[in-house]
């Protein structure tokens, strides 16, 4: 997973490519032990009971959130009141 991170160098396009599938792996792993199926079906019913139980629970939002951030890089806001191009919307 580290190998991976390092290769993507915190950029999405590479990030997509070399560390979602590292991730999808040891997720479909993982959930197969808690009888969720090991194929896209299973990781997609896990990742909608998980967003169903972030709003209800703050320590499950919070692990959520920190595992996100495993897999994607920071993400960065245009400056405030930049419209498209760079120039401010009036």
């Amino acid at each position: 997973m580290d190998e991976a991170r390092e290769n993507a160098c915190n950029d999405m396009g590479k990030m997509l490519q070399f560390l979602l599938p590292v991730a999808t792996q040891i997720q479909q792993d993982v959930i197969k032990a808690y009888g969720f199926s090991s194929d896209g079906e299973g990781v997609l019913k896990f990742a909608r009971l998980i967003k169903s139980y972030e709003s209800q629970d703050p320590e499950i939002a919070s692990m959520s959130g920190k595992l996100k951030a495993l897999f994607l890089p920071p993400m960065t806001l245009p400056p405030h009141g930049a419209g498209i191009g760079g120039v401010a919307a009036s």
